[in-house]
Order: C-alpha cells, then sequence, then structure tokens
C-alpha cells in the first residue's frame, strides 16, 4: 500500500494542513499505518503535483502561513480505484521482537531478563495504546451503541478500522501475558538448576 493511499484515507475526513494530518494519523490510522510528519509533507507534494490534492494557503499572524490540503476529484478517482483492488498481498509481519524470543533459549539467565524486559515494555505500550483507542471509541460512538453508530454514521470506515487496532493490541497483551509468564517459569527453572 502506498502512503499516498493512507493519506486520501485521512482527508477524506475533510480539509488539512500537514500538521493537522500528523496529528491525525497519530490518531487515526496509526494503527494500521505509520509515517514521519516529513514523508507526510513529501508525499502531499507529489500529490499535488499530480493533481490528487489541492491546497489552499491560509494567512495566519504571527505565524508561518499554512496549506489546507483537500482531495480533488482526480484524487477520489485513484481512491476509489485503489479501494476496488485486491489487497497486493497478505499481511507481512517483520517483528525484532519476535526473533529475539524465537532465540531466547540460547543465553542464559541475563538473556532471558533482556527480552523479558522487551516483552513488558511492549505490553505497557500495548496497554496505553488499547486505553487510547478504547476512549476513541467512546468519543466516535458518543453514548450510542456500536449498532446505532453503524447504522447512522456517515462514514463507518474510520470506526472499523479503530476495532482493528483494538484487537490487535488486545492479541499483543494476551500474547504478552502468556510470553512474561513462560519466560519468568524458564528463568526460575534456569536458576535453580544453575544454583545447584
Amino acid at each position: 500500500m502506498a502512503l499516498r493511499n493512507a493519506v486520501m484515507a485521512a482527508l477524506l475526513e475533510g480539509e488539512a494542513s500537514g500538521y493537522d494530518l500528523a496529528k491525525g494519523f497519530a490518531a487515526s490510522v496509526a494503527n494500521f499505518w505509520m509515517a514521519t510528519p516529513q514523508q507526510l509533507y513529501r508525499e502531499l507534494e507529489r500529490m499535488e503535483s499530480e493533481g490528487l490534492v489541492s491546497a489552499r494557503v491560509v494567512q495566519q499572524e504571527r505565524r508561518p502561513n499554512k496549506r489546507l490540503f483537500s482531495l480533488t476529484e482526480a484524487g477520489l478517482d485513484v481512491l476509489r480505484d485503489y479501494v476496488g483492488e485486491a489487497p497486493a498481498k497478505p499481511l507481512t509481519l517483520r517483528d525484532e521482537l519476535m526473533v529475539k524470543v524465537q532465540c531466547v533459549d540460547i543465553g542464559d539467565i541475563a538473556e532471558f531478563g533482556a527480552v523479558r524486559a522487551s516483552v513488558a515494555e511492549r505490553f505497557e505500550r500495548a496497554t496505553a495504546k488499547l486505553a487510547r483507542y478504547q476512549r476513541m471509541q467512546e468519543c466516535m460512538l458518543d453514548g450510542r451503541s456500536e449498532e446505532e453508530y453503524l447504522a447512522t454514521a456517515e462514514r463507518i470506515g474510520p470506526y472499523l478500522t479503530l476495532l482493528g487496532g483494538i484487537a490487535l493490541e488486545q492479541a499483543n497483551l494476551q500474547w504478552g501475558e502468556r510470553v512474561l509468564k513462560r519466560l519468568e517459569e524458564r528463568a526460575s527453572a534456569l536458576g535453580e538448576s544453575a544454583g545447584e
């Protein structure tokens, strides 16, 4: 998936500056797409040159002028075509922590401790992300049931992707809890056998 498709998806919410998009990426699409502000600005420039977005300048006092971007009809057409295509390939996971967990048995108690610390850190990050996603969910639902929201909302895509982010972080927590328990058990066993 190209970054521009994720940018155009974010612009479906309406006109936004590069700064707004960067904040929005962190809040709305970070559960399935990460990009730095620099990557976003470069992509917006490319997209503008290709006619996929248009920009207007807003004069500001005491701050630099800002550019607000919006999708053009050509951008909407490209996004419609993209949505109609089958995904190029299934999700590919490349995760350095998984490699370390895979290799944890080659070391001694010190390596177990280092891997446990990394898993615990991921567990903490997943806990924080899940809490943030759940706050976003509450905000989107605004007192309605999920069924009411899905039946009446103008756009349901952002909510459905949020559900994917929630499920991912719940899975990270479940996996992390199991791994931490097993590593603790194995480290205890190694410690006992080393003390004999």
